[in-house]
């Protein structure tokens, strides 16, 4: 081989911005997939007080817009990510604050791990924010929220931010300084139209890409989970593994993802339950709503407990163990890989 002559094509092909495969094949083309974003915990009595000093410093108004902090994984060079695709934040609302409207087409949601006293106002329709709920702000709606109450509150943001950015197709409006509904109804009328256990109205036959039930309550997602554990008591079919119930948000106009790029579900283990190890092409993002417990992400082991969050990169095999009985949220860019017909599962035996 005629070195100097492939070191000058090397440099031509510098020149004219060209890179040629065999020298990148392991990096582009690699034997199972190796994600750049690292495993990761951020422990609840961390982040909270963090987010009570942001709140004493930053204004929350138009300009800085919302006081959201991004969890940022290592491995992802100092972006605001937490995977390759997924944004999750912790935001934090003063006392009697408004976080004033805008629209973007990246696709959001909210679930709140403790207090209440929040409405987000999502295209004019009031939804109170609890402890336990699940509520969407999908692509290009408009959203503010206000807190109606002398304590402040912080609560879990999950965007596709990441994937937006990557693919520049990111869009963004403005809306009003103050909140197009003030007022503070117990259910919101996007509830008061679809939350109904296997009823359509008739009014919304057409399939829509994102749920249009603007809040999953806690009372409900509560119910389904004690049910299947009951069941299991029972001798009945209905839990997902010993011990452990489960449950997915769906989109009723479709009855598959609440939106086109975001999966939700929410699990429940008993204490000394354990899930199988399981891995799959894309990330997850995990938050423990009660309980303590182990999660073994690859080979590195974690205790977690109330409020934690953890990050589950691409192909990496993770494992949840219940000390006290266990619920967590769960959410993830599976749909963007199965719409892509790229997904794959592997769980142990």
């Amino acid at each position: 081989m005629d070195e100097d002559a492939l070191a000058r094509l090397y440099k031509d092909f510098d020149a004219e911005h060209m890179i040629p495969l065999w020298t990148q094949t392991g990096e582009l083309m690699p034997l199972s997939p190796t994600s750049r974003a690292l495993p990761h915990v951020w422990k609840w009595d961390t982040l909270l007080p963090l987010a009570e000093r942001a709140g004493e410093l930053v204004p929350v108004g138009r300009g800085g817009e919302r006081r959201a902090i991004a969890l940022a994984n290592p491995g992802l060079d100092g972006r605001p990510y937490t995977t390759p695709t997924l944004w999750s934040a912790i935001q934090y609302l003063g006392p009697r604050e408004v976080a004033p409207e805008h629209r973007h087409s990246q696709n959001a949601f909210r679930f709140v791990v403790e207090g209440e006293g929040v409405w987000t106002v999502v295209d004019g329709d009031p939804v109170a924010m609890r402890r336990g709920d699940f509520l969407l702000t999908p692509g290009w709606h408009f959203h503010g929220h206000h807190n109606e109450t002398d304590q402040p509150m912080a609560w879990l943001d999950g965007l596709d931010i990441p994937l937006a950015h990557y693919t520049g197709t990111g869009f963004f409006e403005f809306g009003p300084d103050q909140v197009t509904d003030s007022t503070t109804p117990d259910v919101s009328r996007s509830e008061r139209l679809w939350a109904y256990p296997g009823l359509r109205p008739l009014s919304g036959l057409d399939d829509r890409p994102s749920s249009p039930i603007a809040a999953y309550r806690w009372e409900h997602t509560d119910r389904a989970l004690t049910e299947q554990l009951a069941l299991e008591d029972e001798g009945h079919p209905g839990v997902t593994g010993p011990g452990h119930a489960a449950v997915r948000f769906t989109n009723p106009t479709t009855g598959g993802d609440v939106m086109p790029t975001i999966r939700a579900e929410f699990h429940r283990l008993r204490a000394g339950a354990s899930t199988a190890a399981k891995r799959e092409v894309g990330s997850a993002v995990w938050q423990v709503f009660d309980g303590d417990g182990e999660v073994t992400l690859g080979d590195k082991e974690i205790s977690v407990g109330r409020g934690d969050l953890f990050v589950v990169p691409s192909w990496v095999p993770v494992t949840v163990r219940a000390g006290t009985a266990l619920d967590l949220f769960r959410f993830a860019d599976t749909p963007i890989f199965e719409r892509l017909h790229s997904y794959r599962e592997e769980t142990a035996r």
